[in-house]
């Protein structure tokens, strides 16, 4: 089975985004007929909603991506980075705020101003427009055809991470930041479950296309996120002139009150001073680890110790960032092929809130990453009949009003909310 999945994933680091697809876009016209996907209510007696377009255009953020290039931040941002053109005519921007295929890809009803838009994510239509409504229609054949898999976790993340981390060939870099744009923030489960989903997962969509498992899509884009940013780090956009790319690493680290004299870097064994990588993922596979793989999670704890130090004393950062990076991708398949038990998802929980009893969350972005965690693997245990999620309904409430503005995070908060949600679990939630 893991050698199935392990060749799988091989096929899928292939798969080309959408956005570099040498088949034609075709354009959000070619898919919002009230015949096709833009029915206003969904049609009785379908194995598809058909109200997709709708969706999308009503209440996916993704549909307004563009028009955020015209306002007065965006032009702000663009004026001081010195950009030649406006923001909305800038492919810096456009690259994640539309859908920006090359011109030559471009069908007649393509229209930049859509935003990220169907093919964005679903691949360019050119070659399976017409027979993925066939009669004798495969997902498989589309998939050969251009569709892209966004139902594989491991495609659908590489696909979000594109703009919401970013890959060699675009990328929100420190200086982008500085100039005023939003710091970056992903969580596969969470953020596809906030999408809003345009699609069922009813019996046929299992049978099409395989099974699905929120808490599994969570752990699956922890370990990704984590191995693309080791990706970024070694590759030359882990470089910003004489300093490394500074995106990369925990903002909060550096970015706190001049008078606040806290050492979050004693954690990794790290002196004051130290501008720590960005390990909220890191944080959140050791308890994945634990469940999928328990010989490698003191492995990959191990390494991940040993690459913070390197990143201290600038020995052989890139060397230990490669050893990580190698472990995650070992762990991948078989976090994939893996079933959660309700005794794994039980422990994954407690190990969240333990390592932030331990002090692990004192910035900001390991508590964001911990709380979108539990939130996950709570509403799965509580869907499927582990845990009465009703207690703790006040608990995870509190926990993502903590979270709610990173500049007002206060660690100590958080630890206090954590003990409450664990005691809680204890004695009025188990089943």
């Amino acid at each position: 089975m893991v050698v199935s999945l392990l060749l799988q994933t091989f096929a899928l680091a292939d798969t080309v985004l959408p956005q570099y697809a040498h088949d034609k876009s075709l354009g959000v016209a070619s898919c919002s007929s009230s015949l096709c996907h833009g029915s206003i209510e969904t049609w009785k007696n379908s194995d598809v909603l058909q109200n997709e377009y709708v969706t999308w255009l009503r209440s996916d953020k993704h549909a307004r991506a563009y028009n955020v290039l015209l306002n007065a931040r965006s032009k702000e941002i663009a004026r001081k980075l010195g950009l030649k053109e406006p923001a909305e005519k800038s492919n810096l921007c456009l690259d994640c705020h539309t859908h920006n295929p090359p011109p030559a890809q471009r069908g007649e009803k393509y229209e930049v101003s859509d935003g990220v838009s169907c093919e964005a994510c679903h691949g360019a239509a050119e070659r399976w427009i017409k027979s993925h409504v066939e009669v004798k229609a495969t997902h498989q054949r589309n998939i050969e055809k251009g569709l892209y898999p966004t139902e594989n976790d491991v495609a659908r993340v590489h696909l979000c991470l594109s703009c919401h981390l970013g890959t060699e060939k675009k990328f929100v870099t420190h200086r982008m930041m500085a100039a005023g744009h939003p710091r970056m923030s992903f969580e596969l489960d969470t953020f596809t479950q906030i999408g809003p989903a345009h699609f069922r997962i009813d019996d046929d969509w299992h049978k099409r296309k395989g099974s699905w498992d929120g808490v599994r899509a969570w752990a699956i884009g922890q370990a990704v996120y984590a191995q693309d940013l080791l990706k970024l780090l070694q590759g030359p956009r882990g470089r910003d002139g004489l300093f490394p790319e500074l995106v990369l690493f925990d903002c909060h680290s550096c970015h706190h009150n001049m008078s606040d004299k806290r050492n979050t870097a004693a954690r990794v064994g790290a002196g004051p001073g130290v501008v720590r990588i960005n390990d909220a993922s890191f944080l959140m596979l050791r308890q994945i680890a634990k469940c999928v793989d328990p010989n490698a999670a003191p492995i990959l704890a191990k390494e991940v110790f040993a690459l913070h130090h390197a990143v201290a004393d600038g020995s052989d950062a890139l060397k230990r960032a490669h050893a990580v990076e190698a472990t995650i991708s070992k762990l991948i398949p078989k976090i994939s092929a893996h079933q959660f038990s309700a005794e794994d998802l039980r422990g994954i929980m407690l190990g969240l809130i333990d390592e932030g009893l331990e002090g692990q969350y004192g910035d900001y972005q390991g508590a964001e990453q911990a709380v979108m965690a539990v939130q996950s693997v709570a509403d799965f245990m509580g869907r499927s009949g582990m845990l009465r999620t009703a207690a703790l309904r006040a608990n995870l409430k509190q926990l993502l009003a903590l979270t709610a503005n990173d500049e007002k995070y206060r660690s100590a908060s958080f630890e206090q909310a954590l003990r409450a949600l664990k005691s809680n679990i204890a004695t009025g939630a188990a089943k």
